[in-house]
């Protein structure tokens, strides 16, 4: 199977202590994949790594997406701006007409289909700061429709929304699939990882395992991941770059 991500010892600090410590993993193209793992695992930083937002990288990332988008937690994103539903939609096409050009005939037809898709039709003129966190996060996926990406970066995609909002968004990221695109979510309910992704990657700041869902969710590998996260020392040494002899 073609990797769209591999990582290749890759370590993610602040001020030098790490987040993600020394983790190779392949992340398969075309595929859904959910990062789970306890909190303060380093899942949210790992999906900041893969965009080039984090402070300090060590190690390598390899991918061979053209274009990526990213739907951060809600919780970083200022809703008090006063922006409608439509243009925050039409956010998604802002590398095409940037801060001074204009939407075409064509990103707005988009704008509004896309909208329709996500079952908004007719909020196209709302602020956002009227909606509720479910048809937010349905506005979010909107706009990453717009980006047309290969690669999707989801963060705790389905956090405090009902259950509706999920059926409808799951089948938003079925659909990028079928279209062979590759999804990438950051998740903490196990059973919704079992049921709707085929694909897991579990880590503890250092990967525990990555692979088929059934297996990397095996009871062994979550007790190992809530070992290690346990066990993790956030008062240890800085980390120090091993030393690679030469040949």
């Amino acid at each position: 199977m073609t990797a769209a991500l591999r990582l290749v010892d890759l370590t993610v600090s602040y001020d030098r202590h790490p987040a993600v410590h020394h983790v190779s993993a392949e992340i398969p193209a075309g595929e859904m994949t959910a990062i789970v793992g306890p909190n303060g695992a380093g899942k949210s930083t790992l999906l900041k790594a893969l965009l080039g937002l984090a402070p300090r990288v060590e190690g390598r990332i390899e991918c061979t997406a053209r274009r990526i988008a990213y739907l951060p937690q809600q919780a970083e994103i200022d809703r008090s701006f006063p922006i409608s539903v439509l243009d925050t939609v039409l956010l998604g096409r802002w590398s095409r007409f940037g801060g001074f050009g204009a939407a075409r005939h064509a990103d707005l037809h988009d704008a509004h289909h896309a909208i329709e898709a996500v079952g908004l039709a007719g909020f196209e003129r709302r602020p956002i700061d009227t909606l509720s966190v479910g048809q937010f996060q349905r506005v979010l996926f909107a706009r990453l429709l717009l980006q047309d990406a290969d690669l999707v970066l989801l963060d705790e995609p389905f956090a405090a929304i009902d259950s509706k909002t999920v059926a409808d968004l799951m089948a938003v990221i079925r659909r990028w699939r079928e279209e062979k695109r590759t999804v990438v979510a950051v998740l903490h309910d196990f059973d919704q990882v079992r049921r709707d992704f085929p694909h897991a990657l579990l880590l503890a700041r250092e990967l525990v395992d990555v692979g088929p869902t059934a297996r990397v969710l095996s009871s062994e590998n979550l007790l190992r991941a809530r070992a290690m996260a346990e066990a993790w020392d956030e008062h240890a040494g800085a980390c120090e770059v091993p030393m690679r002899l030469s040949a």
